[in-house]
């Protein structure tokens, strides 16, 4: 069930709408049985605002706009055995008389957004809306950290949703082989570091490539029961244990695991930063940025010689947040040097950027 919302917008003459009012009326009532205009006002700014219900709980806003825009939003309750009030098909029908009666130079139509019940509207990096064909919430907890779903989608498989984000579904297996370069590093008996990971989709593919050991730093407890759950086409079965004979995951701020290493002079072939995504922020100047740097600067100091730090970064479509991360690595008080790798990941529908990063040896 769900209140559906259809949005159109005309671009028109300008203050021609008095003219079209009643017209409007009568299409709008061809389309909505038992139309009935409870309200109209005239706005500070020059335009106008209509207020319509009709059949099955439906209300419908006109707003014109001085400047030459007409808005037309229409909100219905259906339950989902109901049958739909207005498929697309019937939408562009109500979209072509209306552009006849506006005599609009331009119009914009989109399918009901779905509003309540289970969630389908997820944004990419740069903030535009994807709508997924989600069909049944699997996993819901608030952890003293984020809000935990696991949701699944008809064509993605189950879906791990954190904080309202799209992080990972059973279709991404490219994002875990490009996040590990997998065929151009080698794994075979190296000593690894994994930041985050709580889906276990990381370490699940590392421990294929047979590593002397691997060590998980992870700090919610709810993402790894989810996930060892409803996320097994990621993570297969490395969640159902703690420790196996190459490799432990350790619950805990993976901080402070990081500054002991360092004190103890540990030093490993590979720490993969699978944590936050790099913001996208006018400036690197918030929490999160500060966060990454003190990552970087850390996880670079426990990388033997000719080590390497993995992450991901950001969408492709982010250029600006792309540009402040890479002078971040120039900014790290040591040299380093960096490639990077782009694909395109299923369940964001969008390619992600993810970065290679190791210290300059003095004879580089």
């Amino acid at each position: 069930m769900a209140v559906n919302t259809i949005l159109l917008d005309f671009t028109v003459k300008p203050a021609r709408f008095n003219e079209q009012e009643e017209q409007l009326i009568k299409i709008l009532d061809n389309f909505f049985p038992h139309l009935s205009k409870v309200h109209k006002r005239e706005m500070d700014d020059g335009g106008f605002l209509l207020l319509f219900t009709a059949f099955r709980g439906s209300f419908i806003t006109v707003r014109s706009f001085p400047q030459g825009l007409i808005t037309i939003n229409i909100e219905y309750y259906k339950q989902d055995s109901e049958e739909e009030i207005l498929s697309f098909k019937c939408i562009t029908k109500l979209e072509n008389e209306l552009d006849e009666v506006f005599g609009s130079s331009k119009s914009n139509k989109f399918p009901p957004m779905r509003r309540g019940g289970i969630n389908r509207y997820y944004p990419t990096s740069d903030e535009r809306i994807l709508e997924y064909d989600i069909d049944a919430l699997v996993f819901e907890e608030k952890s003293p950290y984020q809000k935990v779903q696991i949701v699944h989608s008809r064509t993605l498989g189950n879906m791990l949703i954190l904080d309202g984000l799209q992080n990972l579904s059973d279709r991404d297996l490219i994002y875990t082989e490009t996040l590990m370069q997998r065929g151009k590093e080698s794994y075979t008996g190296k000593e690894i570091v994994i930041l985050g990971g709580g889906d276990g989709a990381l370490l699940h593919e590392l421990l294929k490539e047979n590593p002397k050991h691997v060590l998980m730093f992870e700090l919610d407890e709810v993402v790894i029961r989810a996930c060892r759950m409803h996320m097994r086409e990621c993570c297969g079965d490395v969640l159902d244990s703690m420790k196996g004979p190459n490799y432990e995951i350790i619950l805990g701020d993976c901080m402070t695991s990081l500054e002991a290493m360092i004190k103890e002079n540990k030093k490993f072939d590979y720490v993969f930063g699978d944590l936050t995504d790099v913001p996208v922020t006018p400036t690197p100047q918030n929490e999160i940025w500060d966060f990454i740097r003190l990552i970087l600067k850390t996880s670079i100091k426990i990388l033997k010689p000719g080590g390497k730090y993995m992450t991901h970064c950001c969408g492709a479509a982010c250029p600006g947040a792309v540009k402040m991360f890479e002078e971040q690595l120039s900014s790290l008080g040591f040299e380093v040097d960096y490639t990077k790798a782009t694909a395109f990941i299923p369940s964001f529908l969008e390619d992600w950027l993810f970065y290679q990063i190791w210290k300059k040896e003095k004879d580089d």
